[in-house]
């Protein structure tokens, strides 16, 4: 059976593939952030990147969906603001005024001279989703990655810039041409090439390529969808890929879709009641975990060893998440949902 033949958007397991995506960025920052980070090497490229790149898969997948299911402005641009700007700004009132001071509270810390109004301008400094501001006045001090409160947030102003891109092709018309897509990934493949094998230095360029091959391809997952078989060998086959190319210098020009294949016929296969996840805490576990890591940096629960910190990283992170989730992301959902309905 197709991919199309097996995705029901109401009943898959995407958000429990997401779940694990944002659980093993908390994995990755568990090595740099307590100063153990992995040399340079085919593991690290798989276990720093891996799920970031795969989060853009799925998003570019369900993004694009989105589009050509409803191709209007409003309500698409309304959706990707309160799914994605509400939980965002909670955060970084949540990480200013709450988590950074308990933190250095907890940890005997002297709160450096304007640490308050600092915060207000982590705030707003950051409010654009474009990340200019990652220290309040300095802090956090004393650990591996110095006057950086949340290091995982920087992305999601990549994302939206995607989302942007989608609803550019969209309002033109060109998503709709089969050949569009294939062109802007070539692209995409051409920007990787041209970052990490050949001559450009600049990371705008390389971070617009990064993330851009990711998200084009999953959103050339469902444009051929009816054409993609899902089946578990294949997504086997496909994680060989991905396993292998980690001995590139970049490995998405190679694994990009077979990546995105694999995050996504997961997400499509996965049809057992336990993975029809309702409630997504997956964004609030990709947007909270960092601040709560250089906490615990800060506390000295560093010397339990990698696995006990990785550990009580998601145990400590989950409560936000949820909280994020029920006060925050599924009220903007309705909110989301009331928008379409005036767009209509």
């Amino acid at each position: 059976m197709t991919i199309a033949a097996r995705f029901d958007p109401r009943a898959n397991g995407l958000n429990a593939v997401r779940l694990l995506l944002a659980s093993g960025v908390i994995i990755w920052h568990a090595f740099p952030l307590t100063g153990q980070d992995i040399p340079d090497g085919p593991l690290r490229q798989l276990l720093a990147f891996i799920w970031v790149d795969g989060f853009f898969a799925a998003s570019g997948f369900l993004i694009v969906s989105s589009w050509m299911r409803r191709p209007n402005w409003w309500a698409f641009l309304s959706a990707r603001l309160l799914r994605i700007l509400p939980a965002f700004y909670t955060c970084l009132i949540v990480t200013a005024f709450a988590i950074a001071p308990l933190a250095i509270w907890l940890s005997n810390s002297v709160f450096p001279p304007g640490f308050w109004a600092d915060g207000v301008g982590y705030v707003l400094k950051n409010s654009s989703l474009r990340i200019f501001q990652y220290d309040i006045a300095g802090t956090p001090l004393g650990v591996p990655d110095e006057g950086v409160w949340n290091g995982s947030i920087w992305t999601l102003w990549w994302e939206f810039l995607c989302y942007l891109g989608v609803l550019l092709l969209g309002v033109t018309g060109l998503l709709k041409r089969t050949w569009v897509l294939p062109v802007v990934f070539a692209l995409c493949v051409i920007g990787v090439l041209s970052t990490s094998y050949g001559p450009i230095d600049n990371f705008y360029v390389y971070a617009a390529a990064r993330f851009g091959i990711m998200f084009i391809a999953g959103g050339l997952i469902f444009r051929f969808r009816d054409r993609i078989r899902a089946s578990w060998i294949l997504v086997a086959l496909a994680m060989v890929v991905v396993v292998a190319s980690a001995w590139l210098p970049d490995y998405r020009v190679v694994a990009a879709l077979p990546l995105a294949y694999a995050v996504i016929t997961t997400g499509a296969l996965l049809r057992q009641r336990i993975f029809w996840l309702r409630n997504d805490v997956s964004y609030g576990i990709y947007v909270y975990a960092f601040p709560i890591q250089q906490t615990l940096v800060l506390l000295g629960a560093a010397v339990w060893g990698i696995p006990a910190f990785i550990l009580l990283s998601i145990v400590l992170t989950i409560p936000f998440a949820v909280a994020s989730w029920v006060f925050v992301e599924r009220p903007a959902l309705r909110l989301r949902k009331r928008a379409q309905g005036v767009a209509a």
